[in-house]
C-alpha cells in the first residue's frame, strides 16, 4: 500500500464528480466504474454486493427507484485521509428535492472507502440510521402531498411502506 496523499485525493475528487456526473444524467454506469470488478460495497439497509456489475445493478436500481430518484445531490460535508492505510471516510448529504414549498429533506450517511491503487475503490461501506431516512422521505412525501406534488412512485412507495408496518 502506502498510496501518496496526492494520488488518494485525486481518487477521491474522481470519485466525487462521478457522483455528481451520475446524479445529474441519471446514469450510474460512471459511478460503478469506480470500483474494482471485485470490490465490496456494504450497504446497511440492502446488504452486500460483490463485484463491481453487482454494484452496478443494485444502484441502478436503486438510483431510478424512488426514494434515491428524488434526491438531487450527495455532497461530503467532511472527509478524512489515510494516506497510510488507504481509507477515505467521510460524511454524505442525501438531500431530496423541493417537494413543492421550499422545504428541505435529508438524512447523511457515514461513508468508508478503501483505495485499490490505480483509482479505483476495493471497499464501500455507507453507515447509516435507515430510520432516518424513512423519517425524512415520509416528511418529504407529507410536504409533497399537501403541495399536490406527490408523484405516482413516491404514492406506491408509501403504500408498500404501510404495507409493512413501517
Amino acid at each position: 500500500m502506502g498510496w501518496s496523499k496526492d494520488e488518494l485525493e485525486k481518487a477521491y475528487e474522481n470519485y466525487r464528480d462521478a457522483v455528481v456526473r451520475a446524479t445529474r444524467t441519471r446514469d450510474w454506469n460512471c459511478y460503478a466504474d469506480q470500483f474494482t470488478e471485485d470490490a465490496r460495497y456494504v450497504e446497511h439497509a440492502y446488504g452486500t454486493m460483490n463485484g463491481r456489475e453487482a454494484i452496478r445493478k443494485w444502484v441502478t436500481r436503486t438510483m431510478s427507484a424512488f426514494p434515491g430518484s428524488r434526491m438531487t445531490s450527495f455532497p461530503p460535508s467532511w472527509y478524512v485521509i489515510d494516506e497510510e492505510r488507504g481509507w477515505v471516510i467521510c460524511e454524505v448529504q442525501n438531500p431530496m428535492e423541493d417537494p413543492g414549498d421550499g422545504t428541505e429533506h435529508n438524512a447523511p450517511n457515514i461513508t468508508i472507502l478503501h483505495y485499490a491503487g490505480d483509482g479505483l475503490w476495493s471497499y464501500q461501506e455507507d453507515a447509516y440510521n435507515p430510520m432516518n431516512f424513512l423519517a425524512a422521505t415520509k416528511r418529504w412525501c407529507a410536504h409533497a402531498e399537501k403541495c399536490g406534488n406527490l408523484p405516482d412512485d413516491a404514492r406506491a412507495w408509501l403504500d408498500r411502506m404501510a404495507k409493512m408496518g413501517v
